[in-house]
């Protein structure tokens, strides 16, 4: 019963909070008396109903969700193998170390314009979402994967477990925690830097080229509309791939 009132109070205090901060930008929006400068909640929701029935808000979404998944998906493997290899030899970490600091400190918009000169731009939202994602993931399950329990690795030695038992047993426990907090990470990431790669290189049938279709035009209603989209695109595909981790985790 507690924990239904908990509930019950969170939900409402969101509400709240949303109804107040909605209010306060109906206000402004007020206050500006322009549609142009900033138009009101309602303005931008007209403006999503009035793209939802088209086919090319669908083919829109379609396309960035694909590319900017794929290079969420290639990043989470690949860090995650290139981590198990920097820990198992030695010269495969100093190699990458250097690297994953590098992409960490490079400035989104950097490599956006770097990479535009090498790739197609239909490309460059899956290119900079894996370049984003690769060092989070990299770095958090390698440092899983070291905080490891020695103990544990002597006692398995003693009993002389497997490579198999010691990963399922002993090394993948470990590094759970650190896995589901840089996949949580790198999924807000990967977002951010594959629409900003698509404003930057214009990429044909994709939310950022809209975006700024709407900025170059003077739709301000649209440009919050399509804002909207993307907020709520990628925390419904955060939701999923959080409780398909969390389902497996607890399975495991």
């Amino acid at each position: 019963m507690a924990d239904r009132d908990k509930r019950t109070k969170r939900i409402a205090y969101t509400a709240a909070a949303v109804i107040f901060w909605l209010l306060v930008w109906q206000l402004l929006s007020v206050v500006t008396g322009s549609r142009v400068i900033l138009p009101g909640p309602i303005d931008a929701l007209k403006a999503l109903f009035g793209l939802i029935p088209t086919l090319t808000f669908w083919k829109t979404v379609g396309n960035s969700f694909l590319h900017i998944v794929l290079g969420f998906l290639c990043a989470v493997i690949l860090g995650t193998l290139l981590a198990a290899a920097s820990y198992r030899v030695v010269p495969v970490k100093y190699l990458f170390s250097p690297l994953m600091k590098l992409i960490k400190a490079v400035p989104v918009a950097s490599f956006i314009i770097l990479v535009l000169l090498w790739i197609n731009s239909r490309q460059l939202p899956a290119v900079i979402s894996f370049l984003m994602v690769l060092p989070v993931i990299y770095t958090n399950v390698l440092a899983g994967i070291e905080g490891t329990d020695p103990k544990l690795l002597e006692m398995a030695e003693v009993f002389r477990l497997g490579n198999a038992k010691k990963l399922k047993y002993i090394y993948i426990p470990a590094v759970k925690p650190h896995f589901v907090a840089a996949v949580n990470i790198a999924l807000g990431f990967s977002w951010k830097s594959g629409v900003a790669a698509e404003v930057i290189g214009l990429t044909p049938n994709a939310i950022g080229t809209r975006l700024y279709e709407a900025k170059l035009y003077l739709m301000t209603d649209e440009l919050f509309a399509w804002t909207a989209v993307i907020v709520l695109v990628s925390v419904v595909f955060e939701k999923a791939v959080m409780a398909v981790l969390k389902r497996v985790t607890e399975r495991n």
